[in-house]
């Protein structure tokens, strides 16, 4: 975590009395640690502060979505209780890949006893280059109930020591998702919710989460609607990530921290650097600055690699004309060869200079091994 120095209005005013006094000072102060705007004495979970009335109406809601699904920009409005949608999951239960204590986060997320992450199977996005393309995309995994998340939860909090509860790739399970978090409330769950998200949700399924979840791990991907109609497999992702990311900061704000350096509340936005697409990662990054905040904070990320579709070969089959021998074998393609390579230094230094040039400042250090704690 990069720290920044930010004076308290009331350190501002007094600076303000010393310069007209004295003129100003040659070598200014600098202040380490978490800026004090975003440092927490304490937190309580939002679920934990949700009154019986308000939880009531959010377990008729959740019910409702799964009646008529309108989880995702897809809309298919189907009844998951009779048949699925694009995503192919039900209404009775979510299906889940993995749950465990999880070391592979930012720092401020996984702390020092690292995150607990529930990895759901199945979603609504086809991503060609997905890193988690064998449970995303071919749905492996075992079925858990709303209560049988909650007692997942309620175990990684007691036996796994972790910091949070990380839900991953759940925005086609919200309402199971919403029914676990507030049948774990009533079993003593007391951990944030994070909510990690490709940010292809519908704002009605943000609003089922407001007040249940802590801090949210939106994707921001791509910025073109021929880029994300090609890799993504969806016409309006963008403008779908661009409502979805204001609502998330609406909801939580800018990321705050205890005096541990561990996150508590808050938009944590993620932007995976793709090759050749870096012109896209900075306009991301200035329609951030301009349109959700300044203090936003931003992890540019560097770990792409050709994953699922990318780099596999395509067989081209020749039209032979009747009476003709074929004696040659059809030629061999790649598939997406445009993105079959890693990302370069100077592509990800490039989003990286467009958000500081933004205005961005709060960036999310992985190397540094101290950065989530003072």
């Amino acid at each position: 975590m990069t720290m920044f120095t930010r004076s308290t209005p009331r350190l501002l005013s007094l600076s303000r009395q010393l310069f007209r006094l004295r003129g100003p000072s040659p070598i200014p102060k600098r202040f380490l640690g978490i800026p004090s705007a975003f440092l927490l004495d304490e937190y309580i979970p939002r679920y934990q502060l949700l009154t019986s009335v308000d939880a009531a109406k959010k377990r008729s809601l959740a019910y409702a979505h799964l009646r008529e699904c309108n989880l995702c920009p897809r809309q298919c409005g189907v009844n998951r209780y009779e048949t699925t949608g694009m995503c192919l999951i039900g209404a009775e239960s979510a299906k889940v890949n993995v749950i465990a204590p999880h070391r592979g986060e930012e720092p401020c997320i996984q702390g020092y006893h690292g995150s607990g992450s529930v990895f759901f199977s199945g979603c609504s996005l086809r991503c060609v280059f997905c890193q988690n393309h064998d449970i995303a995309h071919q749905r492996n995994g075992f079925d858990l109930t709303p209560e049988e998340l909650a007692e997942w939860y309620v175990k990684l909090q007691q036996i796994g020591k972790v910091h949070n509860i990380n839900l991953v790739t759940p925005e086609h399970v919200v309402p199971q998702v919403a029914l676990s978090i507030l049948t774990a409330r009533d079993m003593g769950l007391r951990l944030p919710i994070l909510y990690n998200t490709s940010s292809f949700d519908s704002l009605d399924s943000l609003r089922l989460l407001d007040g249940l979840v802590d801090i949210y791990l939106p994707d921001f991907k791509v910025w073109r609607s021929s880029t994300s109609k090609r890799l993504l497999k969806a016409d309006d992702y963008t403008s779908t990530a661009m409502e979805s990311i204001k609502e998330m900061h609406r909801q939580v704000g800018d990321l705050s921290f205890t005096s541990d350096g561990i996150a508590k509340k808050g938009v944590l936005l993620r932007h995976l650097v793709m090759p050749g697409k870096e012109d896209e990662g900075r306009e991301i990054m200035r329609w951030l600055a301009e349109n959700v905040s300044r203090d936003l904070y931003v992890h540019i990320m560097e770990q792409y690699h050709p994953d699922a579709h990318v780099g596999k070969k395509r067989r081209v089959t020749r039209k032979v004309r009747f009476g003709e021998s074929d004696s040659t074998s059809p030629p061999e393609e790649v598939r997406y060869a445009e993105i079959n390579r890693a990302v370069r230094d100077e592509e990800l230094g490039s989003v990286r200079d467009a958000a500081a040039t933004a205005g961005l400042w709060r960036f999310c250090e992985v190397n540094e091994q101290s950065a989530f704690h003072l």
